[in-house]
This record gives structure tokens, sequence and C-alpha cells, in this order.
């Protein structure tokens, strides 16, 4: 049986222009531990799609998690402006006040 990751592989095969099966994947990964290579697929997803806003929060959690906090502040700051640009103000909202207790 092949696992969740692995489907999330073969749906970015089949549609690698849509960046939710990407970020499916980095979650995936990082909720079983896998965090090197969950953290690898957020830089992909950023690298892809940078407009894809919920990424960044769940990437600069990750990079927190592993004791990368000067890196979880870049990513946050790479995200709000973009969250701001795309009229999300939930979302940049939360960047802003996880960027806040890390700084």
């Amino acid at each position: 049986m092949p696992s969740r990751a692995d489907t999330f592989r073969k749906f970015i095969a089949a549609r690698p222009d849509d960046p939710f099966p990407r970020y499916s994947l980095a979650m995936e990964l990082k909720n079983h531990g896998s965090k090197e290579e969950a953290r690898a697929t957020f830089v992909e997803l950023e690298q892809k799609f940078p407009d894809y806003i919920p990424q960044y929060l769940m990437h600069a959690n990750l990079l927190v998690e592993m004791g990368q906090r000067d890196e979880a502040v870049a990513v946050l700051r790479r995200g709000i402006p973009v969250a701001a640009r795309k009229g999300d103000g939930h979302a940049s909202g939360e960047m802003q006040s996880a960027l806040a207790a890390l700084e």
C-alpha cells in the first residue's frame, strides 16, 4: 500500500503546476518527522509558487521546530508582503504575530 507521501508525489507528477499537492507533501513529511525532506519540499514550493500563501507560516513553524529561528524569521518576512499583496489579511496577521513572537 503506498504511503500518503507517495500519493502526493504522484499528484505532483500529474499536476506539476498545482502548488497544493507539493504543500500537502511538505506537511505530510513534517507531520511524520521527516523534517529535512519537508524543509526541502517547502523550499522548492516557495521557488516554484511564491504566491502560495499557506506555505509561509507552516514552513516557518517547521524551521522553529528545527531550531532555525533566523531562517523562520526570513520566511515570514518574505510571506507577509505576499499575503498583503494578495489581500489575505488573516494570513498576514498570523505571520506578523508569529514574527513578533520570534523577534
